[in-house]
């Protein structure tokens, strides 16, 4: 998961809260506008005369909770503090005040005592000025305290805290008051919804306050906090830093053992809720939700309209959450229910389970796999052999390429060929069934290996790579037997469809400026053995490979780079003077 920290624009801290609610109510002006002279801002549908008024909010820092949130379907308002910060009960009130229709106010926020404070001041100013007002804690983190005790009276001290649930909770209520309900009535159902709640979460990196130098707490290098709450409180327990599959067997597993009793008419439904702390990138999410969703229905669960995405952050933290709250067929209407916020919209209609749209064969296996894995590779024939040698010198530079590419920006070169060439050794290994003396089953396999390479690596360099595999064995197919001159034909062909494809030319910095080497060795020792000749033409390309440190790139991404490009050798060079080394020393056996 990722954990680096992210850069941004700088921010006055004295000010913070004004800007970015001002830049809120002008982005989404056609959905929210501020309250007067008050850090809040209420619905454009609000108030509306006979309709319960919902009013969230909180500190700011957890965006979209809570002024993201507001619109119809949804709150109608949100009250909004400093950095992790209640608001005053001055700016709740006159928040309610802006939203209220006459027919009561429902008070929602996370269960912190300057929230439960603030709020709760502003709540009795408002009842003694004969406005009807309830307030329904979320209590959803299931990290934060003792489970709940039924008929017992538990110290509000002592309840848990209202963490990413917070958006069930107030989901339910703002449908509840949308369709109408009486304030008695939206009250129950967000307490209901807020009792089939739960919550867990985990960091990788603590997060940095605006205008702060250092990060406001921290997590150390290489670990998880299991447990860990919105403004860094702490978790259950510190681990190593767990995979994307353990980080969502560590959630499912913290969840299910504090799933309340099943409301009546339950069908094992629940709505479930993937959220990101604040810096955990949307792929990552998605591919631990993947597991998440598979451990559920393992747990007879079925997850109803799963939401991936930044719900209740924490400002730069890196790190998510899971929250699932058990439906009935009442809850499952109120979430179901269209709502438009500037963060979240929801559309009328029925909403399908994703396990209903999914074809019933199973998906195909996918295509990386460990260098491990590869089959008995002292049994291989020529091409496939050659590739699984290449596979494993270049697995072992893997790093080493990643530095190298991320001069240019990406740092991926090394996972990426990597990752190509594993697919590439399976493929030649299924199309190379013909004996050793014959290239012609090389090329086929060197054929369809380019290709496999290509669809498994991506990018331009798998693309690039792919052709020139492609082209070598295209030349292969055409021949009898094998010798220097054959490959130094290769070795041509490659080079012209690599240039062609990719636009670039020697003394561009790119791979050619290694192949170009290799295939003028080739050529002036023709007549040479292959063994001999392939090592000292590899030799040229590794020699090449390094002095393109002292090139300016010039074609694909890194020419952007410019001058900032000298010092470093190329990594399309570098990992193909790689190959061609590990084919060397195939040779050479």
């Amino acid at each position: 998961m990722t954990t680096t920290p992210a850069a941004g624009p700088g921010h006055d801290p004295g000010t913070f809260r004004e800007d970015w609610l001002e830049g809120l109510a002008d982005a989404y002006a056609r959905t929210v506008r501020r309250v007067p002279d008050t850090f809040g801002v209420v619905g454009r549908h609000a108030p509306r005369p006979g309709k319960v008024a919902v009013v969230i909010g909180g500190g700011s820092g957890h965006y979209p909770a809570f002024a993201g949130l507001v619109g119809p379907g949804l709150a109608d308002a949100a009250a909004v503090g400093d950095v992790f910060a209640s608001p005053s009960a001055e700016q709740v009130y006159r928040t309610a005040r802006a939203a209220d229709g006459g027919a009561g106010v429902l008070f929602s926020y996370g269960n912190y005592a300057g929230d439960v404070m603030h709020f709760g001041l502003a709540a009795r100013r408002l009842a003694a000025e004969g406005t009807d007002v309830r307030t329904v804690l979320v209590t959803d983190d299931v990290a934060s305290g003792p489970p709940p005790v039924a008929g017992q009276e538990v110290d509000p001290s002592r309840d848990r805290r209202g963490v990413a649930g917070d958006f069930f909770v107030f989901k339910v209520a703002g449908a509840a008051a949308e369709r109408g309900d009486d304030l008695a009535a939206v009250a129950r159902a967000a307490e209901h919804a807020n009792a089939m709640t739960r919550t867990f979460g985990a960091a990788f990196a603590g997060c940095t306050l605006p205008g702060a130098g250092e990060p406001l707490f921290t997590v150390d290098a290489g670990t998880t906090e299991l447990g860990m709450g919105i403004h860094g409180e702490p978790g259950l327990r510190t681990t190593r830093h767990l995979t994307a599959a353990e980080l969502a067997d560590a959630l499912v597993d913290n969840l299910l053992q504090e799933l309340p009793e099943p409301p009546t008419g339950n069908d094992g439904r629940v709505a479930v809720l993937l959220n990101g702390l604040g810096r955990t990138k949307y792929e990552e999410m998605f591919v631990v939700y993947r597991q998440v969703n598979r451990r559920l229905r393992a747990a007879g669960l079925r997850p109803h309209r799963p939401e991936v995405g930044e719900f209740v952050t924490s400002f730069d933290m890196a790190g998510v959450s899971l929250s699932v709250m058990l439906l009935d067929d009442e809850l499952a209407a109120l979430y179901d229910a269209p709502c438009d916020t500037p963060a979240f919209r929801s559309l009328p209609g029925e909403h399908t389970e994703a396990a209903d749209l999914r074809p019933s064969a199973p998906a195909p296996a996918p295509a990386a796999a460990p260098a491990a894995a590869t089959d008995a590779p002292g049994t291989d024939l020529p091409a496939t052999a050659a590739l699984q040698a290449a596979l494993d010198l270049i697995a072992a530079h893997e790093d080493e390429l990643g530095r190298l590419d991320a001069v240019a920006g990406d740092g991926d070169h090394g996972i990426g060929i990597v990752r190509g060439l594993r697919a590439a050794v399976r493929a030649a290994r299924a199309a190379e069934p013909g004996p050793s003396a014959d290239p012609r089953s090389a090329g086929a396999a060197l054929l369809a290996a380019g290709l496999a390479l290509a669809d498994a690596s991506g990018g331009a360099s798998g693309a690039l790579y792919g052709t020139l595999l492609a082209e070598t064995g295209a030349v292969l197919t055409r021949a009898d037997g094998y010798s220097t001159a054959l490959f130094a034909d290769a070795a041509d062909a490659a080079q012209r469809a690599v240039s062609q494809l990719g636009g670039a030319r020697v003394g561009d910095k790119t791979m050619l400026d290694a192949l170009d080497p290799f295939r003028a060795e080739l050529h002036a020792r023709a007549g040479e053995p292959l063994p001999g000749a392939w090592k000292a033409a590899a030799q040229s390309a590794t020699r090449a490979a390094a002095a393109t440190a002292d090139l300016t790139p010039s074609r694909g991404r890194a020419a952007r780079m410019g001058p900032l490009g000298h010092g470093h050798p190329d990594p399309g060079a570098t990992s193909l003077a790689l190959l061609l080394t590990a084919t060397a020393d195939h040779l050479d056996r």
